[in-house]
Order: structure tokens, then C-alpha cells, then sequence
């Protein structure tokens, strides 16, 4: 009797067990690649993350209006690149961390497949010089005050060709073109090695936010690389890969297209009087390593 009652225990209790290792207790998001909820034995729900990366970016042609005493002209579809440090320390001193084109972002996993962060895009932003733009509007031979003479290129201009020179401009968002959003991301899992760790995941997301450049300009060859300020606004969508090596540290590649509008751009120092406005589009491609926690 004693011996029945021992093997009726461990039959309900180990059933009961059994039950509870394979009850469906992690929720986990259902994947694009799949439609059905991730094989993943975590959920990321309740996950802070944390990363940082460094970039290339690409610009399309802009318009950039330049106003003040004397003068009101636009050039048209200017030209621009970015300007990547050279592979050096830079990219790994601490005290040079800044330096070289980056991307910072922390963020927080609300749902397992969603989460919100803030970031910074250090991107960076030359206009090339000399090049032929074509120009709307009027310089006057002295702009500003005090006043700067303009020379040769003081006049009336409708839509003529004119060939910018370093004696006319120089134009750089190098400290820098800093885009700082907030962003709404969605994973959606492609691969999960057997041992849950490793794992291939597709990354998109949405984001909005301010841009803080310092720009550093000479019109007419007065001008410094003026301290920061609040000159925008700027939107963007972005789509990646992210690797995970173990659950916690993971590297990501990630291509973000952009729009920002600057209207208050400092230019000659004299930023009661002087400035420019400006809209860019940009590509943007950042490679970075994180960690999850």
C-alpha cells in the first residue's frame, strides 16, 4: 500500500512539473519573417540597451539662404560630403571619443519586439569649395555691421551661375551636424542558433528630434566656428541588422534616411543680424557595438 501510494505521488507531482516546464509563460513577439511568436526561451520586455557606433553619411544637393544687412541670396543645389576621421586612436581614446563621426543611443524594450530610445548622430557636413551654384537674390557691396566688403561679387542675381570661392565661403557643420531624436524601433527575429544565444534580428524604426550643429563659416572672410544652438528640426526612418553574440552583447548595421530643416543658422559670430537657413536630406550608415541589460 505504502509503495502504491509513493509511485501516485511521483506521477502527479512529476506530471505537474513536467506541465510547468513547458507551459507557455514568455510571451515573445511574432516576427515578419514567421507570423508566428519567436522560439526564443526570453522575452526582452523590462531590457535596457545601451549603444555606440561610428558612421558615414551622404548628402543630397540643398538650398542654403544667407540673410542680413545688405544682402538676402540663395544658392541653389549646393554641394556637400561628410568628413570621416582618419582611422586612427581616435575611434578608441576615451578622451578623443567625439571626435570622429558617432552615434550614441540608450534605450528601453516596453513590449519584447518594441522599444523607445535616445540617441545622438554626430554626422558631419562640408560644402565644397569652389564649386558653380546657381544664385537668387542681392548682395550689396558692404553687408553687415560692421560692415564687409564684398567685391566682385556684389549685384543683383536671378537664377545667374556663379563659382563659390573660399574669398566668398566657407560652410561646415564639422562640430558637427548633430542630430539628437528619440525613436520608436521594431525587432523582428530572422535566425535563432539552438542554444538561444546567438541570433540574427531585422531592426526598423521612426524618429524625430532637435539639431544642434556648430557651424564653423567665413562669409566674405569674417566668420568662426561658432558654439552650439538649437538651429532645427529633423525627422527620419531607419532599417538594420543586429548580431547578437551572446544574449547581452550584440553589433548592429543600421542605414538611416533623413530630412532636417535648420533656420537658425550662425554664421559671421553676429548672430543678431546674420545667418542662414538651410534644408538637408541625408543617408546615413552607422556600424556599432552594444550591450543589453
Amino acid at each position: 500500500m505504502k509503495k502504491t501510494f509513493m509511485i501516485l505521488m511521483v506521477l502527479i507531482f512529476g506530471r505537474r512539473v513536467h506541465a510547468q516546464e513547458i507551459s507557455p509563460s514568455i510571451k515573445t513577439g511574432k516576427s515578419i519573417f514567421s507570423g508566428k511568436q519567436s522560439n526564443r526561451d526570453f522575452s526582452r520586455k523590462g531590457d535596457w540597451y545601451v549603444h555606440w557606433g561610428w558612421n558615414f553619411s551622404w548628402y543630397d544637393k540643398s538650398d542654403i539662404t544667407f540673410q542680413g544687412p545688405g544682402y538676402n541670396f540663395t544658392l541653389k543645389d549646393v554641394k556637400a560630403a561628410d568628413r570621416p576621421s582618419k582611422l586612427s586612436l581616435d575611434y578608441i581614446n576615451p578622451m578623443e571619443l567625439t571626435t570622429p563621426q558617432f552615434d550614441f543611443r540608450f534605450g528601453y524594450f516596453f513590449k519584447d519586439n518594441y522599444s523607445i530610445s535616445l540617441g545622438w548622430d554626430h554626422m558631419k557636413y562640408v560644402m565644397q569649395v569652389p564649386q558653380k551654384v546657381v544664385v537668387n537674390g542681392y548682395i550689396d557691396p558692404v553687408v553687415s555691421n560692421p560692415g564687409i566688403v564684398t567685391g566682385k561679387y556684389a549685384g543683383v542675381y536671378h537664377n545667374q551661375e556663379l563659382e563659390v570661392q573660399p574669398e566668398m565661403l566657407t560652410f561646415e557643420h564639422t562640430d558637427g551636424l548633430n542630430y539628437v531624436s528619440a525613436e520608436l524601433e521594431r525587432y523582428d527575429d530572422i535566425w535563432i542558433a539552438k542554444n538561444k544565444k546567438q541570433m540574427l534580428t531585422m531592426e526598423t524604426g521612426v524618429g524625430a528630434g532637435f539639431v544642434i550643429p556648430r557651424s564653423d563659416v567665413r562669409f566674405f572672410g569674417v566668420g568662426e566656428n561658432n558654439f552650439w544652438n538649437f538651429a532645427g528640426y529633423g525627422l527620419s526612418l531607419k532599417a538594420g541588422l543586429k548580431f547578437n553574440v551572446t544574449r547581452k552583447l550584440y553589433f548592429q548595421n543600421v542605414t538611416k534616411a533623413g530630412f532636417i530643416d535648420m533656420d537658425k543658422i550662425h554664421t559671421t559670430g553676429r548672430n543678431s543680424i546674420d545667418g542662414a537657413k538651410q534644408t538637408i536630406r541625408f543617408l546615413e550608415n552607422y556600424t556599432a557595438i552594444g550591450f543589453q541589460f
